[in-house]
């Protein structure tokens, strides 16, 4: 018996790095898991090589394509994740996105994209879980991705650290008013993480100047992590897997830094 055996997850940003890892440690406790993304077709493909994987040895599995800045393609993803499993006891706001520009010249339209997808995603995601949640009377935890850039501001990421700024604040606010309904509402930071976003950044950096050579930006932006290395996925889905489990219980309005001594606060 896995620590999340029969809880009904759903994971948004899962057709890839940090997403698709959650989810599968969530699989390996035992949960049943909504692999959720954009891209239907690849949110697709994972989902499937997860059922070949298992072969009934862990949780259960389904996927959809979602957009989170969309109401009504928040609901269904929750309808179809309760019409298939049941339920709703766990639902991570991890869908993200970041298109680096220098601050002097962000624009408005590269201000709306972040800020929709990471800010308006993760309150509309929270609202939705919660309000499926409330329904079904028996509580359940809200799980939101932040960043170290919810720490403190960079110069060519301006969006997006306000952005994640904002995920925290959200996540304090859900805390406070969702508590009564014992619903817990946490999230975590990652540092550095070797994935398919720090490779695209990698390139914006490079075309907008802010680097010179392939690799420079995660160099810098590593160099002073304690731990001496950038994080993988499974770097970081001990501490998810904990704020899925009732091992986290307790805990509420709480924000993990998962960064390898990256940032100390």
């Amino acid at each position: 018996m896995g620590r999340l055996t029969d809880k009904v997850c759903i994971v948004t940003g899962a057709a890839q790095g940090i997403g698709r890892a959650i989810g599968e440690a969530l699989l390996d406790e035992g949960a049943k898991v909504c692999f959720a993304d954009i891209n239907g077709t690849k949110v697709s493909e994972v989902a499937e090589a997860n059922r070949r994987r298992l072969n009934g040895l862990g949780g259960a599995v389904t996927s959809v394509q979602v957009d989170v800045t969309n109401r009504e393609q928040v609901r269904a993803m929750i309808a179809h994740t309760v019409q298939t499993f049941g339920r709703l006891d766990v639902k991570f706001n991890n869908a993200g996105v970041n298109k680096p520009m220098n601050f002097m010249d962000v624009t408005e339209a590269n201000w709306n994209f972040i800020m929709g997808v990471n800010g308006l995603g993760c309150l509309i995601g929270m609202q939705e879980a919660a309000r499926q949640m409330i329904e079904q009377g028996t509580g359940g935890k809200i799980i939101n991705t932040a960043s170290i850039a919810s720490r403190q501001g960079f110069g060519n990421v301006a969006p997006y650290c306000a952005s994640k700024f904002a995920v925290v604040s959200l996540t304090q606010s859900a805390a406070r008013d969702l508590a009564k309904h014992d619903i817990t509402v946490t999230g975590f930071a990652p540092g550095v993480v070797a994935t398919e976003m720090w490779e695209q950044v990698d390139q914006d950096l490079l075309a907008i100047g802010a680097s010179e050579r392939p690799g420079q930006a995660m160099e810098e932006f590593s160099a002073e992590i304690l731990k001496g290395r950038v994080a993988t996925p499974l770097d970081i889905t001990g501490t998810t897997t904990f704020l899925a489990s009732k091992d986290s219980d307790y805990m509420t309005g709480q924000i993990v830094m998962i960064d390898g001594g990256m940032t100390l606060v």
